[in-house]
């Protein structure tokens, strides 16, 4: 193969257009540009982010402000003036809170507040508490008891199962036996010093 023996592949190549060359070339007279207007002039080319003049879309899209956190958890707020008629002895938990019509959102995780006076004497399941209503509840001689989500088990409970099933590593045995000693090896220079002394006195 020899260098005019190259050429591009069947079709690869396409003779560039001819506009411009009369009407019967299908091309002509306005070759192809239509009538006047900014794109039929020499040089009227318009970029593609051009919008005709009206406000930009990189200009009246919302811009991100601030930090949004992907990990929050959005809870459903019941504050403790809603609970504060419960009977002493009432055990309150989301369930209770959706049938007693205190709770509209099912799908999320309840927390109490410590807005208002705390119910005496009842045991609260919920998913968080605020420190206040923590204080509050205490302090009326009710029961707090945090819930995990989304099966609902008792935190320390689900915790301690968890430490449970943990498998620890196995501890090497410390090795007690005692090293061994060469018999061809010398004694300590303490015995050779004693053995020496006694030579010379002899």
């Amino acid at each position: 193969m020899k260098l005019h023996d190259l050429h591009p592949n069947p079709g690869a190549h396409q003779p560039p257009r001819r506009v411009g060359r009369g009407h019967g070339s299908g091309r002509g007279k306005t070759a192809g540009r239509g009538t006047k207007g900014q794109k039929a002039r020499a040089g009227g080319g318009i970029p593609a982010w051009f919008e005709g003049g009206q406000t930009p879309l990189h200009v009246r899209t919302p811009k991100l402000h601030g930090f949004k956190n992907r990990f929050r958890v959005e809870f459903a707020p019941v504050n403790l003036a809603r609970l504060s008629g419960a009977v002493s002895g009432t055990l309150i938990t989301p369930d209770v809170l959706i049938h007693d019509g205190l709770l509209r959102d099912a799908k999320l995780p309840v927390k109490i507040l410590g807005n208002g006076d705390a119910p005496s004497g009842v045991t609260i399941h919920a998913h968080a508490f605020s420190r206040s209503a923590v204080e509050k509840l205490t302090a009326a001689g009710s029961t707090v008891q945090q819930i995990s989500w989304p099966d609902g088990q008792p935190v320390e409970a689900a915790e301690a199962e968890a430490e449970a099933t943990a498998v620890e590593p196995e501890a090497t045995p410390a090795d007690t036996s005692a090293p061994e000693v060469d018999a061809d090896e010398p004694a300590d220079d303490a015995s050779a010093e004693e053995t020496t002394a006694k030579d010379g006195d002899s």
